[in-house]
């Protein structure tokens, strides 16, 4: 059930932000969108990701959101994966390595969607359960 590609499970309606945007923007994209975590791109190239965490454990105020930006805080060395790479393959990123979410890109390192811990946990449990 693992072995099909990723691009049949990826999101690819994203939500991103650049390098300069500041953290004001970003929490509002979580906020509104109920999201966790945001590619950060120039252009279409995948340059980083931020998540909550990367919030959470920076422990300022919201106040001084407006005054750091996105790249001051962002993981930049990012795992990716490829969209024909199975299912399988981003379950065994999560459960190794702990992330909850893997951007997918293409040879160029172009964003083309992400995965998520619940994407893979929904694609399991609709197909152990169609019909529900």
């Amino acid at each position: 059930m693992m072995n099909e590609p990723l691009s049949k499970i990826m999101i690819t309606d994203l939500k991103t932000v650049s390098p300069e945007a500041t953290l004001d923007t970003v929490r509002e994209l979580f906020q509104q969108n109920r999201i966790h975590h945001l590619p950060v791109v120039e252009g279409k190239k995948l340059v980083g990701m931020v998540s909550v965490t990367d919030l959470y454990k920076l422990g300022r105020s919201f106040d001084e959101y407006r005054n750091i930006r996105v790249k001051e805080v962002m993981t930049d060395k990012v795992g990716t994966l490829y969209p024909n790479e199975q299912i399988g393959a981003a379950a065994e990123v999560f459960l190794e390595n702990l992330f909850h979410a893997v951007p997918i890109v293409n040879e160029e390192r172009e964003l083309m969607g992400l995965v998520t811990t619940f994407d893979v946990l929904k694609y399991q449990f609709d197909q152990e359960y169609p019909k529900r």
